[in-house]
């Protein structure tokens, strides 16, 4: 007998976690062996959304200077710091590069390889090509991880759960569109991780509505487009005829905010400033609880305006009218939102200049146009404004803000469930698409296979088809036969198509009211209806309330990822050191 870990998900999570595993067991792990069983369809490292084997055509949306799988010393944890190359420095690329993801998916391969090798001598690792569907097991005891085809279960004294994004069963919206569409011979595609969605019975030339305007659609486009044989030649797209026509519409109207273009020199902004620990252990502490826009988003607000006035001032003084010791001062004493807006329109006279979330969040909020036509031409305009500005280090301000977003998401994971509104702000600020990705929609906007609905786009289903419409351009509406749900599914326990997790619920696990797993914050453990860890069970990922922007991030951010993989070793390797004490378990060496 040999202490046993269960590691379900075998993709950057589940990599993370086995990096942090052989960091750490040099101090926590001397003595017995140890069994890694690694559960996952998927080839380890990559997993299902960065597996070597899809299209070329898909890109990172991070150029390859920003991806790492490996902590440095901004990382706040107990562990040791075991630095490694970045994408591009590993891949010999140019840091600026937005590599393909079978790039990504093989230097994940070689995170794992490497994290593999570092374990020490004892520790086998056993990859299972298997889906895990179930856990089993009382807290004090041994799990037993139930497999896809197995008639035996895998025992476990732990089980960590990194599961990446999931498959979902659809809501009612979504089942009644579902339930029309085959009805009346329609074609509805749900929220998928596009790659693995079935695009072929989309057809050439005709509308086909889309709903949604991030990530999960430039991958759409994409494959729509070049993946049918487009090119682009001298910032024109050249149709290979077997292209549908795209009306794309979402809740803001308008694609991502393009991936900033220039790098960042001088001195970064001094984060966390107004929302660090004490903010947020303060409200934790609250007996009532907290509610995010009341009590959390000042602070957010604050923190975003602070890095982005840091940079203003220190990077283009000129621009304002202030020295920075004053604003400052009266920025961090400004006790209520109007005074702080006096504060700013006193120390920056230009309004460009001056930090609007509310704007940035609603940018088309009261804007009508009189045509369909018209609406196209202002929203290029748009495009063309954002893809200007995200490359000129004029405007570096938003760089400070975008590493302000970094600092505040550190921060939120250890409030919980925040609700999925703050999620998606961030992903439309921070995780846009590549530039040159906005400039092919541009091409293609032009050549007339990409029409733009408006923000608030509704969908309805009536007359045997579906019918898109949009208060920017009042009295419009397309009609088609297609409609793709262009994003991936809410992760929520109770609708994931993963039974292991609605297992998970049934046995005991909490929910939060936005259908995310709740864990401890500390260490990732599963809690119950009581709010009691489950010793035995961690989770770690996007559909629990730790959620964090990513499983990597860019050097010296201090990655929260990192931060909670690490918790969640240590915690591992002290269980499992301690249990093969107790049980007079001998070291064992794995050959």
């Amino acid at each position: 007998m040999r202490p046993q870990l269960v590691i379900v998900g075998a993709g950057p999570r589940g990599t993370g976690v086995l990096e942090r595993l052989a960091a750490n067991a040099p101090e926590l792990y001397a003595g017995p062996g140890l069994d890694i069983h690694l559960v996952d369809p998927h080839p380890p490292g990559g997993g299902r959304i960065w597996r070597e084997e899809q299209s070329p055509l898909l890109w990172m949306n991070s150029h390859a200077e920003d991806v790492t799988m490996f902590t440095d010393e901004t990382v706040t944890m107990d562990g040791p710091v075991r630095e490694g190359p970045t994408l591009h420095e590993w891949a010999a690329l140019d840091g600026r590069t937005f590599a393909d993801r079978r790039l990504q998916g093989r230097y994940l391969r070689w995170v794992y390889e490497q994290a593999r090798a570092g374990l020490p001598p004892g520790v086998g690792v056993h990859h299972h090509p298997r889906r895990a569907l179930r856990v089993t097991g009382s807290r004090e005891g041994r799990q037993q991880v139930w497999l896809e085809g197995s008639p035996r279960p895998l025992l476990a004294d732990l089980v960590v759960l990194a599961l990446g994004h999931l498959d979902a069963e659809p809501d009612d919206e979504q089942a009644r569109l579902a339930a029309y569409a085959a009805e009346h011979g329609l074609l509805h595609l749900p929220p998928d991780f596009t790659a693995d969605s079935d695009l072929s019975a989309l057809p050439a030339g005709e509308p086909v509505l889309v709903r949604g305007f991030g990530l999960a659609f430039v991958d759409l486009m994409v494959l729509l487009t070049e993946g049918r044989g487009g090119r682009y030649r001298d910032g024109a797209y050249l149709p290979s005829g077997r292209e549908p026509v795209l009306y794309v519409g979402s809740r803001r109207g308008v694609p991502y905010h393009s991936k900033i273009g220039y790098d960042w020199t001088g001195a970064r902004p001094p984060l966390p400033r107004f929302l660090g620990p004490a903010e947020v252990r303060e409200l934790l502490a609250r007996p009532g609880g907290f509610d995010f826009r009341r009590d959390v988003w000042p602070l957010v607000e604050k923190e975003l305006g602070f890095a982005h006035y840091h940079r203003l001032f220190g990077a283009h003084p000129e621009r304002t009218a202030m020295a920075w010791t004053d604003f400052e001062e009266r920025y961090a004493t400004a006790g209520d939102p109007a005074e702080a807006r006096a504060l700013i329109a006193a120390a920056v006279p230009d309004p460009a200049d001056r930090l609007d979330l509310a704007a940035l969040d609603h940018p088309l909020a009261g804007v009508r146009h009189t045509s369909h036509e018209a609406f196209q031409e202002g929203l290029r305009d748009y495009v063309e404004g954002d893809l200007s500005r995200r490359h000129d280090p004029a405007h570096s301000a938003d760089l400070g803000v975008f590493l302000g977003l970094l600092s505040v998401y550190g921060q939120l994971v250890r409030l919980g469930d925040t609700g999925p509104w703050w999620h998606g702000f961030f992903s439309y600020l921070a995780s846009g698409p590549p530039g040159p990705r906005l400039r092919q929609m541009l091409a293609l906007s032009r050549a007339g296979l990409l029409r733009f609905v408006g923000a608030d786009m509704a969908v309805t289903a009536e007359d045997g088809v579906f019918r898109a419409a949009s208060p920017t351009v009042p009295g419009f509406h397309i009609e088609a036969r297609a409609l793709v749900e262009a994003r991936l599914p809410a992760p929520t326990v109770g609708r994931a198509r993963d039974g292991l997790l609605r297992e998970l619920h049934d046995d005991g696990a909490c929910e939060t009211p936005a259908g995310l797993l709740r864990v401890d914050p500390g260490d990732g453990r599963i809690l119950d209806g009581a709010g009691r860890p489950h010793p035995r069970r961690f989770a770690l990922g996007p559909y629990t309330d730790a959620r964090t922007p990513g499983a990597f991030t860019r050097p010296r951010t201090g990655g929260a990822a990192f931060r909670q993989n690490d918790a969640t070793a240590r915690a591992v390797l002290t269980f499992l050191r301690d249990l093969a004490g107790r049980c007079g378990w001998r070291a064992e060496v794995v050959v």
